[in-house]
């Protein structure tokens, strides 16, 4: 949740969901590196959620590991990552949209706890900074409301 930090109002949603098609649209990620599979309340604030619904049949699964799949926290970042991309591509108004996102940093990242097969992630990501077409996010996955890995990643826009 994320609030106005003057009124003590949370921003107002300006898109509530964005679905696999219109990210397929947005990203140029695709299988197996595609890593979320839906963004939703995107805010006016620039903040919203990614969610990743892990599977075993995961290519990641077969060799991390064969015998207690964890869920790469590599890849909890680079979906945080996409998430930040949808978000700002999703976000910017009034100018053609940006048709490539490029990850340009990742600081204070912290693993958690394990994810594991039939979890559902929520990437919850609001910006931090901005500068040109340089965007800053701060990022916590969490799985049934619990913190399991957060990091602040910086990506860039791009025609």
């Amino acid at each position: 949740m994320t609030q106005d930090t003057v009124s003590g109002a949370e921003s107002p949603i300006v898109i509530e969901a964005v679905d696999i098609n219109t990210i397929l649209k947005t990203l140029p990620h695709r299988y197996p590196f595609l890593l979320i599979d839906r963004v939703v309340n995107i805010r006016k604030d620039f903040s919203g959620i990614g969610i990743k619904n892990v599977t075993i049949n995961e290519p990641a699964f077969l060799g991390h590991f064969p015998d207690r799949p964890v869920y790469p926290g590599v890849l909890m970042i680079e979906g945080m990552a996409q998430t930040a991309g949808v978000i700002g591509i999703a976000s910017v108004e009034g100018t053609a949209k940006p048709r490539a996102v490029y990850f340009l940093t990742i600081d204070k990242c912290k693993f958690r706890k394990p994810v594991m097969p039939g979890d559902t992630i929520e990437y919850h990501l609001h910006l931090i900074g901005k500068k040109k077409a340089m965007w800053w996010f701060h990022g916590d996955a969490k799985v049934n409301g619990v913190t399991v890995a957060e990091a602040d990643v910086g990506a860039m826009l791009t025609d």
